[in-house]
């Protein structure tokens, strides 16, 4: 059964700011060899998040799993990706899609703020 990971942010007005989802989509690509990696936005850009599911499919993943590149359990992550990502597995019938959480509290993203923080005196 082939992986996907579908890499969601925000979305921004700012064409710089979308780039990143990519390049982060494009770094993690050859991490994960076996699996489809895209990057989508949840609003002001696209691929919105019904294309980036759209281009999963396509790519031959059976099982999706969205990954909302935020840092908390806010309104987004609890109810706008929600709502977008069941309007576009409706789409898709016989493809199993899942939301992962947030980056959050992961140990590892306090490492790297630990980091940054110490980096930055």
């Amino acid at each position: 059964m082939r992986r996907a990971f579908l890499l969601v942010d925000h979305g921004s007005k700012r064409e710089e700011a979308n780039a990143q989802i990519g390049r982060i989509a494009s770094s993690l690509r050859p991490r994960l060899p076996d699996d489809i990696v895209e990057a989508a936005h949840m609003e002001m850009a696209e691929p919105s998040i019904a294309a980036g599911i759209q281009r999963c499919v396509e790519a031959g993943a059976q099982t999706i799993v969205v990954c909302p590149y935020f840092l908390g359990q806010g309104r987004h992550t609890q109810e706008s990706i929600p709502s977008l990502v069941a309007a576009a597995a409706a789409q898709h019938p016989g493809i199993e899609i899942q939301i992962g959480d947030p980056l959050g509290m992961a140990p590892q993203l306090l490492d790297v703020v630990e980091r940054w923080v110490a980096g930055s005196d």
